[in-house]
């Protein structure tokens, strides 16, 4: 007689992609979108919802292009992993994180809240010198 193992679910990745006006209420609306999408999914919002905030207004400040637009995506992993991602215009203005000693230096202080929020984050090139700002959460 042979026993079964038991039955698992794999859940499949998940996607979700918007293209957003580079403005401020662009930026608004990704955070809302994100929070209405993570609640579809059942899956808690506050802290992608910050990261997205952080994202995409760095988006609208520093990665800007007139004409060109953002796009926010997030990929839910079947381990509930949450990679957020969000493309803008301007490749040739890389984000970082001042150093501590910088005080008031113009930029950066947003991505803090992205460090503290996420479990890793990064930069890379994307089509069309674009550049995609990412951060992962694991839950």
């Amino acid at each position: 007689m042979s026993q079964k193992s038991p039955t698992r679910t794999v859940l499949p990745t998940r996607h979700f992609a918007v293209q957003l006006s580079s403005t401020r209420r662009g930026a608004r609306l990704a955070r809302l979108l994100t929070e209405r999408q993570l609640d579809e999914w059942g899956e808690p919002h506050e802290s992608a919802a910050q990261v997205v905030a952080e994202l995409a207004s760095n988006a609208v400040r520093h990665g800007r292009v007139p004409g060109r637009d953002f796009r926010l995506r997030l990929k839910l992993a079947a381990d509930r992993t949450l990679r957020i991602e969000v493309t803008d215009a301007r490749g040739d203005r890389l984000p970082r994180v001042p150093d501590p000693g910088e005080g008031d230096a113009e930029g950066g202080r947003g991505l803090r809240i992205v460090e503290a929020y996420a479990d890793r984050w990064g930069v890379g090139a994307a089509p069309a010198g674009a550049k995609t700002v990412w951060a992962e959460l694991v839950p």
